[in-house]
């Protein structure tokens, strides 16, 4: 089990983030410790918040005060919701947080299955928790409940892989092609998206774009595929690769039957209205395209305006790194096409979309005052904005994509010819 432990200023980004799960019914809360009680049942975001506003108050100098975790077994474990509770508990006891108030939230838009947890770090007095050695604290806990209850060890290959950072394309590194190599190998095995488009968004966060060529072979009409190297600016910098040299999945007929794929699975996605849900929020409450990228990123989620010579705005894409997904933005709906954003941010026409009714942009009940006035809400500290703002979430796949640094594919390629013609020189024999 790898559990990733998150810091921010935003107690009420981290509960709506996972309230919103819930409203789209793509999660369920499931167990609140020293939480004022609801007879219903049914919580929404201020009333979760209220039992966390004591501690706010009380709160000293502690900046990071809300603690977001999530706990994430092996994708072959089957928790049950019981056991997830259990597990959420002992945790948060063995990291010394057993006596705050904390909420559990199990998230089920995904097949994996893994829950959050939210709290905060200051005590009733408004000390902070230690958090000392935390990392190897949180380690040794989560060996000690894949032992209890018979998960599946974290492996140490596992551990490093996702604690490791993939980073964009670096053009002055070096070794440019191998560098492209580790990112167009595997993006298609993670992540669902529909166009060239929507693959060239995705792209452009590691620093490579892609482009189509035609041409005539033996008379014969081709197509080929080029991938290019961005620098920190979006502008090509260095000579264009064949596709063929990142093997036959980076090509045009394998894309292609990727897109068609996507196509069927994403068709009744529950993802896509979580997404349209946040999308909505953050157009509501901003009011330029910088705080509106912003506050998305730090909800896991990149933006990608392309614009053409003149400043226009002609085409919007949405990057969703919880569930994997891309949109165009008129996929998701005509309200969030290119020309909505261009008049927005370009021409100050506001456009008029109906808010999702989760998402007051700060408490409406009586005791608005108890919370103190807060900064976007940072869904993980490994989800770095520091970044610009088209590649701050490359931090988000830490460890998901394997590395393949210093790999040669031509030198492969060559390989497996040779391979091959070893098994028929035996056969011949």
């Amino acid at each position: 089990m790898i559990a990733k432990i998150g810091r921010s200023a935003n107690l009420y980004g981290a509960l709506a983030y996972n309230q919103l799960k819930v409203e789209q019914e793509n999660g369920k809360i499931l167990f609140a410790n020293k939480m004022i009680e609801n007879a219903s049942g049914h919580y929404s975001v201020p009333q979760l918040a209220q039992s966390f506003a004591p501690y706010l108050i009380a709160n000293r100098n502690t900046e990071k005060h809300t603690l977001h975790i999530s706990l994430n077994p092996d994708p072959k474990d089957k928790v049950s919701d019981e056991k997830f509770r259990k597990m959420a508990e002992e945790y948060m006891r063995g990291m010394g947080y057993g006596e705050q108030p904390f909420v559990v939230f199990k998230h089920t838009d995904i097949d994996r299955s893994h829950i959050h947890i939210v709290s905060v770090c200051v005590d009733e007095q408004g000390k902070k928790i230690s958090d000392k050695f935390e990392k190897v604290r949180s380690m040794k806990v989560c060996r000690e409940l894949e032992s209890k209850y018979g998960l599946i060890p974290a492996t140490d290959k596992e551990r490093r892989l996702n604690e490791k950072i993939f980073r964009p394309v670096d053009y002055r590194a070096g070794d440019i092609k191998s560098q492209i190599a580790s990112v167009v190998r595997h993006l298609p095995s993670y992540y669902q998206f529909q166009t060239l488009g929507e693959y060239n968004a995705l792209l452009s966060l590691f620093n490579i774009t892609t482009e189509k060529v035609e041409g005539e072979l033996q008379g014969k009409p081709q197509q080929g595929l080029l991938y290019i190297p961005l620098n920190e600016k979006g502008e090509k910098s260095g000579h264009p690769f064949k596709a063929s040299l990142f093997g036959k999945n980076a090509g045009i007929p394998a894309l292609e039957l990727h897109f068609a794929k996507c196509k069927t699975a994403l068709k009744n996605d529950p993802s896509k209205q979580t997404l349209k849900a946040a999308v909505t929020i953050a157009l509501k409450n901003t009011s330029d395209e910088q705080a509106f990228k912003k506050q998305l990123a730090e909800q896991g989620i990149n933006v990608v305006a392309r614009r053409n010579d003149t400043g226009r705005i002609y085409g919007m894409t949405f990057i969703d790194h919880n569930s994997k997904t891309v949109w165009n933005g008129s996929r998701l709906g005509k309200e969030f096409s290119a020309n909505t954003f261009n008049g927005y941010w370009n021409h100050n026409i506001k456009p008029d979309i109906k808010e999702p009714a989760l998402a007051p942009s700060k408490l409406s009940t009586s005791n608005d005052a108890v919370l103190p006035a807060e900064e976007p809400h940072h869904l993980f500290n490994f989800l770095n904005t520091s970044e610009k703002p088209e590649s701050g979430l490359i931090e988000a796949l830490g460890g998901l994509l394997p590395e393949a640094q210093g790999e040669d594919y031509e030198e492969q390629a060559f390989a497996n010819r040779m391979k091959k013609r070893k098994k028929r020189r035996r056969g011949h024999q």
